[in-house]
């Protein structure tokens, strides 16, 4: 679906399930000089499980109009905006790398709006490195090559993902090269460039942390400092790489719904209250 927002056309993908449901709203919000594609296997699966999912593709990002929004800071306001568009009062926002920071940012910005957090390949910062940086910038193929390299690490490499004839690396691979030279440069600038450490004591809402336990590109240490650092935020580890979404979904969906359910049970506790 295409909805407008700050006079763009934006798209959503829902996952094919039905709209008129009485379940939580949520946000699924990819990272750097990606796209909603790297959400399918959750989004479908979200859909279809009394929710209502929205895997948007950034602006300049996928099938999005516009450019590449410049900070973190812009893409949390963008994201309010988003929910506005949709006529949707409260939300579940799940982040991947750059859409963690994204949606931390959202909950800063606007707490009232956000049900909770899911965050999934962060960190309490994600410095860029030097090398990657000059290759996405010079819009080198070498800037594909490295970040599927980092974050593909145990089962990702391997024929062991549950979609029949998937193949995680290569995968990676074709969306990263759909934003080289059009969204990728741009985004790890804005990563490169944001604090998460500096603004987590300000997290006001609920908030679940996903941890991969291979991941060298937001390490476990990384998380761990993030996780200790917002106010009663939930902890829990996938064996898998950065790219833990793809590599191991399903491991990756029974986290999600966990954080779903403990963030719904909060609300019917509160209600019955």
């Amino acid at each position: 679906m295409m909805v407008g927002v700050d006079g763009r056309q934006v798209f959503i993908h829902t996952g094919g399930g039905p709209a008129e449901v009485e379940g939580s709203r949520v946000v699924l919000v990819h990272g750097a000089g990606m796209d909603h594609t790297v959400w399918r296997y959750q989004t479908r699966a979200l859909a279809h499980s009394g929710r209502v999912a929205y895997a948007v593709d950034l602006p300049g990002h996928g099938r999005s109009e516009g450019e590449p929004l410049p900070d973190i800071e812009a893409l949390g306001r963008w994201l309010i905006g988003l929910l506005d568009a949709l006529e949707v009062e409260r939300a579940v926002l799940i982040g991947h790398s750059m859409g963690s920071f994204a949606v931390l940012e959202s909950s800063i910005a606007a707490p009232d709006r956000i049900k909770g957090l899911i965050l999934l390949g962060a960190g309490d910062a994600m410095p860029v490195h030097p090398g990657l940086m000059a290759a996405a910038g010079a819009g080198d193929h070498l800037a594909v090559e490295l970040i599927v390299a980092w974050s593909h690490t145990g089962s990702g490499r391997f024929g062991s993902n549950a979609d029949p004839g998937s193949w995680q690396q290569g995968t990676g691979a074709r969306i990263l090269e759909r934003g080289l030279g059009r969204s990728l440069a741009v985004d790890l600038q804005a990563c490169h460039g944001y604090d998460a450490g500096a603004v987590a004591a300000s997290v006001a809402v609920p908030t679940w942390i996903i941890t991969a336990s291979d991941d060298r590109m937001t390490p476990p240490a990384a998380a761990r400092r993030l996780l200790e650092a917002i106010p009663g935020a939930v902890g829990s580890t996938v064996p898998a790489g950065h790219f833990a979404l793809l590599d191991c979904p399903r491991l990756v969906q029974v986290e999600i719904v966990k954080g779903l359910e403990h963030f719904e049970s909060g609300a019917r506790a509160t209600a019955r209250g």
